[in-house]
């Protein structure tokens, strides 16, 4: 499957929200839709789930105008949605009948999700009962019970314990090697950077950058190296102006021309204890930064 929002513009009144927005998202793959707050990922999600329409453009699944009748899609919330008063088996078998299960494979397909996320015995629970992190993972159930096709993830992992965070990775990784379309909006870029294959970054209503993410941080200047060892600090003598400390202790040597790599590489090697050795690739975090701020904007 390929999920593609193409040349999409929104107005609310004067305001001009999206700008032409076009990206694509492939199936078996996580795809990380970025950028500040008011950037328009929220106004790109709710067109691409149908919730309103676009002024212009087209959202297509494998080249043609997408099925909303066919397709389904899973929806997790950065604010939940549920019911605090009810019990937890009630509104899940609710929302799963909502997508279109008959009742009884909407019990099944609920009873295997709270046990998949061990949280079997809160079923019969009221959801205000239940600690963030528990009700984060009730409303997961909301948006997989029902086996969509395509899975959309606003903050997935806002208010979980990395225990539950990892849980919440297994999930993740379970529904991209099941084929499925998984698109991730996040600050968190660690999170991002470890599950997408590929990304796109909103900015003031614009697509500023799209691609795979290794391409991207392949597409920087290769001219500096991570260097770890216990020796880095006499490697930062020798090298002078050229060397600096990252934040983990680590050597950033930058080289007077990325043709000298194998050299030097082979330099370090030869006359110092080295424990390991790269080529420095921006951050997630950096690349961001870049393009989504004001200064990078206007570059």
């Amino acid at each position: 499957m390929v999920l593609e929002l193409k040349n999409i513009e929104k107005s609310f009144g004067e305001k001009r929200v999206l700008t032409g927005v076009s990206f694509k998202a492939e199936g078996g793959k996580a795809f990380g839709l970025l950028g500040r707050n008011g950037a328009g990922k929220t106004t790109s999600i709710r067109i691409l789930m149908n919730v309103f329409g676009a002024d212009a453009g087209e959202v297509l699944l494998d080249g043609k105008p997408i099925d909303y009748e066919k397709v389904g899609f899973g929806y997790l919330p950065e604010e939940r949605g549920l019911y605090p008063k009810k019990r937890v088996i009630d509104q899940l078998v609710y929302f799963a009948e909502l997508k279109g299960m008959e009742h009884k494979a909407a019990i099944e397909a609920v009873d295997y999700w709270l046990a998949r996320l061990g949280m079997s015995e809160y079923r019969n629970k009221k959801l205000d009962t239940l600690s963030k992190g528990n009700q984060q993972k009730i409303q997961l159930v909301t948006a997989l019970s029902h086996d969509p096709e395509i899975v959309i993830l606003d903050e997935p992992f806002s208010g979980l314990d990395p225990v539950n965070a990892m849980l919440l990775k297994d999930v993740v990784r379970e529904e991209i090697g099941k084929g499925k379309i998984v698109l991730f909006s996040s600050h968190q870029m660690s999170y991002i950077e470890e599950f997408c294959d590929s990304i796109a970054i909103i900015h003031k209503g614009e697509v500023v950058l799209h691609g795979d993410l290794k391409d991207i941080k392949y597409s920087y200047s290769r001219d500096k190296l991570v260097i770890a060892s216990p020796e880095a600090d006499r490697i930062r003598a020798d090298f002078g102006a050229a060397a600096t400390k990252t934040q983990d202790g680590a050597v950033l040597l930058r080289l007077s021309d990325p043709a000298e790599k194998q050299s030097v590489m082979r330099r370090l090697a030869e006359n110092y204890e080295i424990d390991g050795m790269k080529v420095f690739e921006p951050s997630l975090n950096d690349i961001f930064v870049e393009y989504a701020s004001e200064e990078g904007a206007e570059k």
